[in-house]
């Protein structure tokens, strides 16, 4: 792999890089500019801050830190690290290394969103070749077969590059798959010949009916199930699924982690997931993706599933005797609030139906500082639900008095302006305040991009945008439609910290809709869970105490939840095992202790 050149890494985020709303501070405190012995930070040809490679070292911390934006990164790379597999550009993330590929073994990747996992992906797959650090060409194949001269990468790469191996790759951004394929969705399956298969899974996942629709016509939901169809049935030696649990209920996330189990025993898999319950019930082995967000990336050895998910929750990989993260993520719960707290708002039993759709709804009430929340498969009116609470529908035949209500849809939409113009102009005093800056916006990791423009954030960062935004309106109640879609594992229970301390805080009333089982978990003091037939009719049930809920649930599911003794993170039970059963015929499919 070659020698290393250097230790210490600059990175500038770009996108968090404004030189037109800043004082150049970091040209202007730059150590080597001051003693005028060089060039040290300045501006560069796509009008960003940036620094040559040779001459960055540890004192343009100095620089660095008077950054307004916290833009520039002066990163201490591990010792054992050598030349990047692949850097995106001067002063841009470098990528060290891939996971491990096992014959006939499930490895799923866990690590936080900008650590390199999707690039791996795109790397293994063929669709991106690797420039072995030279962002201005590319690295000749044989340079690159040199690179991994001492692991069983050369081999794989070689079959690779000679067409030898074939892959089947479900990309991350599933909702990009209809600009680059048109037609129906049968036809886009059948590219794979086998009809007969595709048919089968089309109805195993429920999409028979919308098979000659057009793919550009169908929702995340469903288009995140035909990806995967397409993946699992291509003829392939290898396949890659990135996020694979994105847009999906919880009833299709276990659907799916059994299809691609099942699918899976004749070839190499490699799963990247931020929903630990579905990695840790779809894995084999862990690898640890890890090192610095947007800088660098460093994936680890293969590990059991439970050693390998509680040392990316502990931070620390003893093995390799490296700590990536100086805390530990905590799963242990909040102390639970008495279920007889003072009544906030109430709202009727009610009715809604459309042409094909009818929803039914039991009275209920709002607890101050309390959060209800609310689980069951996508199509049964759990959007439906809260769009009415907010009062942006109406239901059948009954008067609902207007509620106190912040809400953040299930689709969030990018509007014009930055973080902070929008996030100050709803909030008034209280975004000056201290607690708002400590307990929103530092948790949220907000802060550092207060001066970006909305229609330039990735996902997640818009994701906890709109959470610090249905936060700051003046409201008794708080209505979150999925508020942990697009956010990584660190984020969601981040997310979840921020929702239930406020509620608590400000005493105010909040309804959560979700589908990852461990933010539920975490968050709530009470759920309604929606039954019925997708589509069709929905009916809710509840408010019941979280255990119950939780345990109907799973129930409706056909698995079982236990909590690990080390961390307290919810774990799926393997279908037949021992305690699997043991909790069945306990009727305990939610167990607390």
């Amino acid at each position: 792999m070659g020698k290393m050149t250097k230790k210490v890494a600059a990175i500038v985020e770009r996108n968090k890089c404004h030189p037109d709303k800043c004082q150049h501070e970091c040209i202007k405190y730059d150590p080597i500019n001051r003693s005028g012995k060089g060039e040290g930070f300045h501006i560069g040809p796509h009008g960003k801050a940036e620094i040559f490679d040779e001459v960055v070292s540890e004192i343009h911390r100095i620089s660095a830190n008077k950054c307004p934006f916290e833009a520039i990164h002066i990163v201490k790379l591990p010792q054992k690290l050598e030349n990047p597999l692949h850097k995106y550009g001067q002063n841009a993330f470098e990528l060290y290394s891939l996971p491990l590929i096992k014959e006939n073994t499930i490895v799923g990747i866990i690590g936080r969103n900008g650590i390199g996992k999707s690039t791996a992906l795109n790397i293994l797959s063929g669709n991106l070749k690797p420039n072995l650090g030279n962002f201005k060409g590319e690295s000749e194949e044989e340079n690159i077969l040199n690179y991994f001269a001492k692991t069983h990468l050369k081999d794989y790469f070689r079959k690779l590059f000679d067409k030898k191996i074939k892959v089947a790759y479900k990309p991350q951004r599933v909702e990009l798959i209809p600009s680059m394929y048109k037609g129906s969705v049968i036809n886009l399956l059948e590219k794979h010949d086998d009809k007969k298969l595709a048919d089968e899974l089309l109805k195993e996942l429920d999409l028979s009916e919308i098979k000659n629709h057009d793919i550009s016509k169908i929702s995340g939901g469903e288009l995140q199930r035909v990806a995967i169809i397409a993946s699992l049935i291509k003829d392939s030696d290898v396949i890659y699924l990135d996020e694979p649990a994105s847009f999906l209920d919880i009833t299709y996330r276990i659907k799916v982690a059994k299809l691609i189990r099942e699918f899976a025993k004749n070839t190499s898999t490699l799963v990247v997931e931020h929903d630990l319950a579905t990695l840790d019930y779809i894995s084999d082995e862990i690898q640890i993706a890890y090192g610095e967000h947007a800088c660098y990336g460093v994936f680890s050895q293969s590990k059991g599933v439970r050693r390998g998910i509680n040392e990316y929750l502990d931070g620390y990989l003893p093995d390799e005797n490296i700590r990536f993260r100086d805390y530990k993520i905590d799963f242990s719960i909040p102390q639970i609030q008495a279920l007889k707290s003072e009544v906030l708002a109430s709202f009727p039993g009610f009715e809604k139906s459309y042409e094909k759709f009818r929803l039914k709804v039991n009275e209920a009430e709002f607890k101050k500082s309390q959060v209800l929340a609310v689980m069951g498969s996508n199509g049964l009116g759990k959007t439906t639900f809260l769009k009415i609470l907010a009062g942006i529908e109406s239901p059948d035949n009954t008067k609902i008095e207007p509620l106190s209500i912040s809400y953040k849809p299930q689709y969030i939409e990018v509007i014009d302006g930055t973080i902070e113009e929008h996030l100050r102009k709803v909030s008034g005093s209280l975004f000056d305040s201290g607690w708002y800056q400590q307990n929103i916006l530092e948790k949220l990791n907000l802060k550092p991009i207060m001066k970006n423009e909305i229609n330039f954030l990735s996902g997640g960062e818009l994701q906890k945008f709109y959470v610090a935004l249905t936060l700051s309106r003046d409201s008794k109640i708080m209505a979150f439609d999925e508020p942990s879609a697009f956010i990584d594992t660190e984020d969601r229970l981040k997310v979840a910290e921020v929702i239930k301390e406020f509620t608590q805080k400000k005493e105010v009333s909040t309804v959560v809709v979700d589908h990852d089982i461990q933010f539920i978990d975490y968050i709530a003091d009470s759920m309604l869970v929606f039954e019925g037939i997708p589509s069709k009719e929905g009916n809710v049930y509840g408010p019941l105490t979280k255990k119950d809920g939780m345990n109907k649930v799973l129930k409706n599911l056909g698995i079982t939840y236990r909590k690990d003794k080390t961390t307290f993170r919810p774990r799926i039970n393997k279908p037949q095992s021992q305690v699997d059963e043991q909790q069945k015929k306990n009727e305990e499919y939610y167990l607390v202790s």
